[in-house]
């Protein structure tokens, strides 16, 4: 299940996808836009193997069943 870290992270890179899709932004403003999203990739990375090495502690994990 996402975090709500996960979550402002993504509401954020979203925001900045569509302020540079519009089109209206200068070279400037776009390249610090697309640095902005290259950071917060990086840390939705971070969060999402933070979110995976936590449920790797628990090998059956909420709401799955065990094999075998």
């Amino acid at each position: 299940m996402p975090s709500e870290q996960l979550d402002r992270l993504t509401e954020r890179l979203e925001r900045a996808a569509a302020e540079l899709r519009a089109g209206s932004l200068d070279p400037d403003r776009a390249a610090a836009v697309v640095d902005e999203c290259a950071r917060l990739a990086g840390e939705a990375s971070v969060e999402l193997d933070r979110q995976i090495r936590a449920g790797d502690a628990d090998p059956v994990g909420s709401g799955q069943l065990a094999l075998g």
